[in-house]
């Protein structure tokens, strides 16, 4: 078995957020569905934008905004996403790296520019998102580094990388080196639209191992198994997964696992600013925990302040060094 370079590697869809505060009737007006993950194409995501007013531009994307939470927290992380030789995937590198995440994807040359998110805040804090994937599409398996996954104690995966057929490829070998090697696989659902899209697909990575813990929030839970009760659709986690760990907002979360069932509160904040990254940030606490062999309560709780962070203001990263939260907590190992 290789030496552990990192205690999480994520891969994801490498995209730069444009978000801004809106009202239901923007929604209303382009059609979106209040919530959701739209995949559009270039003339959408210009119409989008020559619409949205001022916004605040940053670099995002799903596992790379947990790999970052990670590496906020102490951790050693690493991440692998597809960015354009171009002004903006410029910036995302540098970003990442000044975060202390190892990110060495090769950029593209050509093709399509670096992808956007283009991101509706509504006063509630709910985020609605319209992405043009862009050259995050083209994450294909020559960009799966072997000596790297295999370096990593856990690989984590997003759900939105089953959209591109190339990065769905990229994403199973992932996988298949990780376990070659010894190593724990985990998936984000990342979006109860996605699992709507590949509900079968993602209950069968579960079930044949290919992925050992997996992070949902409850409509995302409802969705994978078709029911709108709770307890039900967390006793079939239970049964399709190693290790079930499942975000309820308020109520916090809870982990279950062939021999155990654990709950873990959350922090209140006084207002809700922006739940985008919420379920990102949660799952860089309680995958820094695993990491560091923590009990399942205390993984929770990690995420649980880390969500309680970023919810808390516009951007999906955190602003704060949670490395220093966590201590003031006493919560870190």
């Amino acid at each position: 078995m290789a030496d552990v370079k990192y205690d999480v590697l994520g891969i994801g869809n490498a995209l730069f957020d444009v978000l801004v505060r809106t009202d239901e009737a923007f929604l209303a007006k382009h059609g979106m569905t209040k919530g959701s993950m739209s995949l559009i194409d270039e003339a959408r995501a210009a119409a989008i934008y020559k619409d949205m007013g001022p916004a605040t531009e940053v670099s995002g994307g799903s596992a790379a905004n947990t790999i970052v939470g990670i590496g906020s927290l102490g951790a050693r992380a690493a991440y692998v996403g597809k960015v354009k030789d171009d002004q903006i995937g410029k910036l995302y590198v540098h970003d990442i790296r000044a975060s202390g995440v190892a990110f060495n994807t090769p950029a593209a040359t050509d093709g399509p520019a670096t992808g956007c998110s283009y991101i509706l805040v509504t006063d509630d804090g709910e985020r609605t998102m319209n992405t043009y994937l862009g050259a995050a599409q083209d994450l294909s398996p020559a960009d799966i580094d072997p000596a790297e996954i295999a370096g990593a104690a856990i690989v984590y995966l997003e759900g939105y990388l089953w959209d591109p057929k190339n990065a769905k490829d990229a994403f199973v070998k992932a996988a298949k080196i990780a376990h070659d090697s010894k190593r724990k696989v985990a998936l984000t659902l990342s979006d109860s639209f996605c699992v709507d899209r590949y509900r079968d697909e993602f209950r069968s990575l579960m079930r044949n191992g290919t992925v050992d813990i997996v992070f949902a929030n409850e409509s995302e839970l409802h969705s994978l198994y078709m029911t709108s009760d709770f307890d039900t659709a967390l006793k079939q986690l239970r049964n399709d997964v190693n290790l079930g760990v499942v975000t309820r907002s308020e109520k916090g979360c809870m982990v279950v696992s062939s021999e155990d069932a654990v709950a873990a509160p959350a922090f209140p904040v006084d207002k809700v600013v922006d739940t985008t990254g919420a379920g990102d940030l949660f799952a860089a606490g309680f995958l820094y925990g695993l990491a560091r062999n923590l009990a399942y309560k205390q993984c929770g709780e990690l995420g649980a302040l880390a969500a309680a962070e970023v919810i808390q203001h516009i951007g999906a990263r955190p602003l704060v060094s949670l490395k220093e939260l966590a201590g003031q907590r006493g919560l870190t190992a």
